[in-house]
């Protein structure tokens, strides 16, 4: 990697919080390639051939050797694994370790997805996830990771902060990776050296502040904050739990950690209190830089729950009622817990035991995707939707057709390729037993229900 200045002002900042010393061993760590790393969907079979080492703080993270081309690899466009920085596989660990109680969640900036796949994995079916976006193009981003992460446990809403207002005290764990100045991006990204200054520092502090003004409030009494930036500032951080803690009543949380793992633990006191936060240097750490901190929500504070509404209401979302929900999931060979919905004659499935939670959300909250969305019916039978395919649902009454790698990437593409001794029907298209989509054999030809706007174009 060439080697670029560094701002003067960010040298004096980073002088101050290193020392000199230290500060030549970050300078050179920030100019040499950084390492790619991936997370693994553990609902999903699929082994790694091209790993090199496991992530210390992640189950589930690995280091890979060299960068292979992700886009022509179809086990990525089936939901197999996850590119994404090893710093921030840290929430991993801090779920873990303080076993968060499993519930509603909320990750209020969540696009491209890294974070939110993440949470989906660790709730698995015993929670639900609300993935917020507020940039209209990202949140189709954050919405495709979504599927194909594939759990159906995660509605992806495209809203601002300040509209999840009626939401407050609502939340077990809400996880906001604020918007930044991004100086932890220096090393992969050296257009991030050129965009720094110190005014850019105090309106990202400005900004952030904002977004936590709302945030502080949506977490109900015991449940959990985790905020982190991709920054190295004490603007963006440490003031932002100074911040925090004096706006809104928490509690701090001390995360174990391995000395092994060079993570520098900060502290900061409020009234009397000591607060911790975790950094994550290049010239320590095998990862990008990074800092996260959690909080711990007063058990005086609010808690909302939801109630039950007798009429359920909505401008475009139709409920189909209990008894219809559960002859559906046993038509479908499903668990006998799912809730239905239709949009568009679409029909979309839920948990039934986060429905109240559901119905409260999309009252407020600009959806984008919920759940699995499953198909259309015509009499008895269905037209199954790219999202159930690669979905962890069963998909017990169809055949299945398995693709080599390279007829596996032509079907990526929408390419034609032969495909003999096909049933008639709806065939799923698997790769390495992963599903990839669907394809309709019609006996004079097959046609590829693989999204147009996914395929591959390299």
């Amino acid at each position: 990697m060439p080697e670029s200045n560094l701002p003067t002002d960010f040298e004096t900042q980073m002088l101050k919080l290193l020392g000199q010393a230290e500060f030549e061993q970050f300078k050179q760590a920030i100019n040499k390639p950084s390492r790619t790393s991936v997370r693994l969907n553990s609902a999903k079979t699929f082994s790694l051939n091209w790993a090199n080492s496991s992530i210390p703080w992640s189950e589930t993270g690995f280091f890979l050797e060299e960068r292979p081309s992700f886009t022509l690899d179809p086990a990525i466009h089936a939901g197999a694994y996850y590119v994404q920085e090893a710093s921030s596989m840290f929430i991993e660990h801090i779920l873990n370790s303080l076993e968060i109680p499993k519930g509603i969640y909320l990750d209020l900036a969540a696009a491209p997805g890294g974070k939110s796949t993440l949470l989906s994995g660790y709730l698995g079916d015993e929670g639900m996830l609300v993935a917020n976006e507020v940039i209209q193009p990202r949140a189709q981003i954050l919405k495709e990771n979504i599927i194909k992460w594939g759990l159906g446990n995660a509605l992806v809403t495209n809203n601002d902060p300040d509209h999840f207002a009626p939401l407050e005290g609502f939340f077990d764990l809400v996880v906001v990776d604020a918007p930044c100045s991004g100086e932890g991006m220096f090393r992969k990204d050296p257009q991030a050296r050129e965009e720094w200054s110190v005014d850019n520092v105090q309106l990202c502090s400005a900004r952030q502040k904002r977004i936590m003004d709302q945030a502080g409030a949506l977490v109900k009494a015991d449940g959990y904050l985790i905020y982190s930036t991709c920054t190295f500032n004490e603007q963006e951080n440490e003031d932002m739990i100074q911040f925090l803690t004096e706006e809104f009543s928490y509690e701090p949380v001390r995360i174990p950690l391995d000395a092994a793992w060079k993570i520098k633990e900060t502290q900061v006191e409020v009234d009397g209190k000591t607060y911790y936060g975790y950094r994550f240097f290049p010239h320590l750490v095998e990862g990008e830089g990074f800092f996260i901190t959690i909080l711990k929500r007063s058990s005086e504070a609010y808690i909302q729950e939801p109630k039950r509404v007798k009429d359920f209401k909505h401008p475009y979302l139709k409920e189909v009622f209990n008894r219809e929900s559960s002859e559906l999931d046993e038509e479908l060979g499903f668990d006998g817990n799912g809730k239905y919905y239709t949009l568009n004659d679409s029909f979309f499935r839920i948990s039934k035991d986060w429905n109240l939670h559901f119905q409260k959300i999309s009252q407020h909250l600009s959806l984008k995707y919920f759940g699995v969305e499953i198909g259309k019916k015509q009499k008895s039978d269905w037209i199954p939707t790219h999202e159930w395919a690669l979905s962890t649902l069963p998909k017990k009454d169809f055949p299945s057709h398995e693709l080599s790698e390279t007829e596996a990437i032509e079907f990526l593409r929408k390419n034609e390729f032969e495909m003999p001794d096909l049933p008639v029907g709806w065939v799923l298209i698997t790769f390495k037993n992963l599903p990839l989509g669907w394809i309709k054999n019609l006996g004079n030809r097959v046609n590829n229900y693989y999204p147009k706007e996914w395929r591959i174009r390299m």
